[in-house]
């Protein structure tokens, strides 16, 4: 695995070093040296295959007027001016090669070098930024890997031999109570009641039914077939058109709405509204308590919203947490993670991953952005 917090130690020097090599000439002078550079080299490149030989006498005047030009119109402070000078003179001859145009890109290789610590320059700040951006994602890595490695020593320190069933029988008496609930409301009530309880479930951010899908609702709530219960509209959906059109008045409609919407209506089931195993912590369960009792208490009887107080009511035992994370422990902690708590082996990930997120935050903070 990378070292995010080396790699930006190392980009910051190379930053530096390549920064201090462009102040030593100066990045205005060096940055008008590169572009006669590039220019010259432009030249080159585009009158070689025309001005040498006996060929092209025009782009051949064409070019040694451009390159004395370039180099008169040289600042005298330029860097290598002397160069771009002893080039313009060797290509002042009578007749050109393609030889000499080699040995003219190879007189300019000072040039190049010297232009070449600002592309240095340039690749050191893309490395840096690239440095920081890679510790970045690393130190979001594991504040994840130390959040698990602490859930993980957390659980370890569960007793496993507490007595969860003081948690579990309420918690289970009311889910199979709201779960049997809302079968026989699912079975019995309109699919239009159904889905308008369904649909206002919306504001209860906790209570997570999938919503009803827009053309369903409006059919259920426009056609006299929305007062059957959900089970009847999947069998009519299942119908032929003949035989269907006997029991509604639209068949196509039901076609479109109902027999296109089977897997919502067939997985439409209480477990939005149960509590599961295990339980959440504390501060979470009066929260969602008292979001199911607003939906619980239209469809369910007293019963069953008794049941939910009870569950609420967990949430005040002094021993609640102790137990949950019993509960928790025993749900979710595999045989690996039992035995790497054993061994140490999470204690020793948990210092490896705290301290390398202390290295980055150090080197982040000792380098500022660009």
């Amino acid at each position: 695995m990378a070292d995010a917090a080396r790699d930006l130690r190392t980009a910051a020097d190379d930053l530096e070093r390549a920064r201090e090599r462009v102040e030593t000439v100066g990045e205005t002078q060096l940055r008008r040296c590169r572009e006669a550079y590039r220019e010259l080299l432009d030249l080159l490149d585009r009158y070689e295959g025309r001005a040498t030989g006996s060929g092209d006498f025009k782009a051949f005047t064409e070019f040694q007027g451009a390159v004395a030009t370039l180099a008169e119109d040289l600042d005298e402070d330029l860097p290598e001016r002397e160069t771009f000078e002893a080039v313009d003179d060797y290509l002042q001859q009578r007749r050109l090669s393609e030889a000499d145009f080699e040995t003219a890109r190879r007189k300019l290789e000072p040039v190049g070098d010297l232009v070449g610590r600002l592309d240095e320059w340039e690749r050191a700040r893309e490395d840096y930024a690239d440095a920081r951006r890679a510790a970045r994602r690393r130190l979001d890595e594991l504040d994840e890997r130390v959040a698990e490695l602490e859930r993980l020593r957390r659980l370890g320190d569960a007793d496993l031999d507490a007595p969860v069933d003081r948690l579990r029988e309420p918690v289970g008496a009311y889910d199979d109570a709201v779960r049997e609930a809302f079968r026989e409301f699912r079975s019995d009530a309109p699919a239009r009641e159904l889905l308008a309880l369904v649909e206002r479930t919306e504001a209860f951010p906790l209570v997570e039914f999938t919503p009803p899908p827009d053309d369903l609702l409006a059919y259920v709530r426009d056609h006299e077939a929305g007062t059957e219960p959900v089970p009847t509209l999947l069998e009519y959906a299942d119908y032929s058109a003949s035989k269907l059109a006997h029991y509604v008045d639209d068949a196509a409609a039901l076609q479109r709405a109902v027999a296109t919407r089977r897997t919502y209506l067939r997985n439409l089931d209480a477990e939005p509204l149960t509590v599961g195993w295990p339980p959440p912590p504390a501060d979470h369960l009066p929260w969602l308590a008292r979001e199911y009792r607003r939906v619980v208490a239209s469809f369910a009887d007293e019963t069953v919203v008794a049941r939910l107080r009870d569950v609420r009511a967990l949430a005040d035992r002094e021993d609640y947490e102790r137990l949950r994370e019993s509960a928790v422990a025993r749900a979710e902690l595999t045989d690996e993670e039992h035995e790497r708590l054993a061994s140490g082996a999470v204690e020793r990930d948990l210092r490896a991953a705290r301290e390398e997120r202390s290295a980055i935050e150090d080197a982040l903070a000792a380098h500022d952005p660009l």
